[in-house]
């Protein structure tokens, strides 16, 4: 990743001066002041940028020039000036005018939270998918702003150099150039839909039950991933450390195949282009079968990471049924809610927190470093699974013993009683399953 001074196009290093300025607007975040920062902080750092200084500013009447009032903005100047800033972030959308603005008034290239999620995205970018969701992401962000000329198009690279400076010639071009692009973009990627679509299908009709880890970012789904599923995806103390889907088979008690999906990590005011491009992605989620909301409880501001979770979910048709009209849709996905890394609460707060999750049966505490609670959660999921299941009970032959295990290997199987030649079973099986079962062995009530 590389920064470029607006003017001179000098290059900067990864380690670039950058201070970070917060604009605490009214009933903007739910989220303090100093958890935004703290957040934009960890941001910045994904990237490699060097913070030297984090500040933030009340701002009560928002102005349409410059976003902050004009004796923030000259001091914002003075410090960028005195402490030979680079880079200024603003954690907060800017407009195309306001940007610029802020750029003349401080004479420091100027970027905006989506600006600076975006070039995370593009670095992260892994697979041919990652890639084309996040340039058609930049695309429809910069398209207003046209702030510099759009030769790096041509290029192949992991990010799309956001923070590049500003060109002032051949826009119409440019329009264009933005226009075409995104149209072959949105084609590529409907192909890549109905390519997921098709891998969907073959896997509902195996059929194996599906379970997509969401949560906020650096909230420990990849940990969890690797420990469920005895994977190395990576897993860093990183804010979206995971870009790309990740699916891997797991193994639950009674359930012969699941399957666990890892998610791209969820921010307070997510990019929409970000939503909207990541929706082929985000529609694992929408057709899982159970969906584990993985919560950094230890977070001061955990309460705050969770609504804006459940936010993004109720904007793909996911949560309160009554909200998001999922009776009609029959999409009611059950949520289990995991409060993961209490290896770092104190003992009096995990206390607290045990009596709550006492109270409630799809809040489970577990520690996915520690790897404490993971057999509880393995029972929990299974059992989820088993409530669309049937139970009957059935007589197998006692010589039969393909059969028994292919029952061990799907259920709990409760044996009733033992004759000589047949077995009495107490036992409980999807529908799917039931079918299967019948196809294979034939046997009767």
């Amino acid at each position: 990743m590389s920064v470029f001074n607006r003017d001179a196009g000098d290059e900067f290093a990864r380690g670039a001066r950058t201070l970070i300025i917060y604009p605490e607007l009214p009933g903007k975040s739910a989220l303090s002041a100093e958890a935004r920062l703290e957040e934009a902080r960890g941001l910045a750092l994904a990237i490699g940028l060097n913070i030297i200084e984090s500040k933030s500013y009340r701002v009560r009447s928002p102005r349409a020039s410059t976003l902050l009032g004009g004796g923030q903005v000259d001091e914002i100047a003075e410090m960028a000036l005195n402490q030979e800033i680079d880079l200024l972030i603003i954690d907060s959308n800017l407009t195309a005018i306001q940007q610029r603005n802020l750029e003349d008034k401080t004479q420091v290239k100027t970027i905006d939270r989506t600006g600076l999620i975006l070039e995370i995205f593009g670095e992260r970018a892994a697979t041919a998918e990652g890639r084309l969701q996040v340039e058609l992401a930049h695309l429809d962000y910069q398209a207003g702003r046209l702030v510099r000329s759009w030769t790096h198009l041509e290029r192949q690279r992991g990010g799309f150099g956001f923070l590049g400076g500003p060109g002032e010639t051949q826009i119409e071009a440019d329009r264009r150039m933005i226009r075409d692009r995104m149209a072959k973009l949105r084609r590529d990627l409907e192909e890549v839909k109905r390519t997921r679509s098709l891998h969907r299908a073959r896997r509902q009709r195996a059929p194996w039950p599906t379970i997509a880890l969401v949560g906020y970012t650096n909230a420990g789904k990849s940990t969890l991933f690797n420990k469920l599923t005895r994977s190395d995806m990576m897993a860093e103390d990183l804010l979206f450390a995971t870009l790309d889907p990740t699916m891997r088979q797991i193994i639950l008690p009674g359930v012969d195949k699941a399957i666990l999906s890892d998610t791209v990590g969820f921010v307070s005011d997510l990019p929409t282009q970000l939503v909207a491009a990541f929706r082929a992605t985000l529609e694992e989620v929408t057709t899982a079968d159970i969906i584990i909301h993985v919560r950094d409880i230890a977070h001061p501001a955990s309460d705050a990471q969770r609504h804006d979770v459940l936010s993004i979910l109720k904007t793909l048709g996911i949560g309160d049924p009554a909200d998001a009209d999922l009776e009609e849709q029959g999409r009611d996905i059950p949520i289990l809610e995991l409060w993961n890394k209490i290896d770092l609460v104190t003992d009096d707060h995990l206390k607290d927190l045990q009596a709550l999750a006492s109270r409630n049966d799809n809040i489970l505490l577990l520690s996915a470093e520690k790897e404490i609670g993971l057999d509880a959660l393995r029972q929990n999921i299974s059992s989820q699974i088993a409530k669309g299941n049937e139970q009957r009970t059935i007589k197998v032959p006692v010589s039969d013993g393909a059969a028994l295990a292919w029952l061990h290997s799907k259920t709990v199987v409760k044996v009733l009683s033992e004759e000589e030649e047949f077995v009495t079973l107490t036992i409980s099986l999807s529908p799917q399953n039931w079918g299967q079962f019948g196809k294979l062995f034939l046997f009767k009530d």
